[in-house]
């Protein structure tokens, strides 16, 4: 059993796909629209969705790319564009797997079975990591993995990215500049990007921009992650028993 998130703006195609992705015992979500798929993926982990490329507000090769800026759930594309070149830079720009418009319920399930091995098997190899501890976060970069106090934290591809990176200065303020570098890939961007990224996790570690516990903004200067109060880098209190 699955999670998809199925966007597409076609309503008897979305029918159809629902009621045979829950026949198939799968958990399924679905959309009309790039904006609505783009806050789905924000707010809900998905083990896969199956991208509609001709959507009415965004083409969906623009949502892709999107979706790829904040998760790294696994994409099929289902497109009735069967264009070569097009195909290959979808494939380059994320996609895991796409399909030729019109196709067949079982081609859709042996696709997303393949492209679901494919995932959890890559989960499942990966390599014991060094883990970083702050104060009461422990980040396991490798395993993409974090926890709060002892809580798992559920967070898209582009936060973990981001407090991996800054989990990794504790303490030293970095620029917006280097952020968007280094966790976007971007030499420039809109600062509204982080900003956005940034109350996200906040609200994940059950702080405010006004009552700040780890992620503290330094208004025209940068970002940094640090500890509470009374916790050293390495989530011990000064006495060395934990907070």
């Amino acid at each position: 059993m699955a999670s998809v998130l199925v966007v597409e703006d076609d309503q008897f195609v979305r029918s159809a796909l629902i009621r045979h992705l829950t026949e198939a015992s799968h958990t399924v979500r679905s959309v009309g629209t790039a904006l609505e798929a783009l806050r789905e993926v924000a707010h809900f982990r998905f083990d896969v969705v199956i991208l509609d490329l001709g959507l009415p507000d965004l083409d969906g090769s623009e949502a892709l790319k999107m979706l790829r800026g904040i998760t790294d759930v696994p994409v099929i594309i289902a497109t009735a564009r069967d264009d070569e070149t097009e195909i290959v830079r979808l494939l380059n720009d994320g996609a895991d797997d796409y399909l030729i418009k019109p196709f067949s319920v079982e081609h859709l399930s042996a696709r997303m079975a393949a492209v679901l091995r494919r995932s959890r098997a890559t989960a499942g190899e990966a390599p014991p990591s060094r883990v970083i501890q702050v104060g009461g976060l422990s980040i396991d970069p490798l395993r993409r993995q974090a926890e709060l106090d002892g809580a798992a934290l559920d967070l898209t591809r582009r936060e973990f990215d981001l407090l991996a990176f800054l989990a990794g200065r504790p303490g030293v303020v970095v620029p917006r500049k280097e952020l968007l570098a280094e966790v976007w890939q971007q030499s420039y961007g809109d600062d509204q990007t982080i900003d956005v990224h940034l109350s996200w996790l906040r609200r994940k570690l059950g702080e405010t921009a006004a009552r700040p516990r780890y992620l503290h903004t330094l208004r025209g200067v940068g970002v940094k992650l640090e500890p509470p109060n009374g916790s050293s880098p390495n989530g011990s209190s000064p006495n060395g028993r934990r907070p």
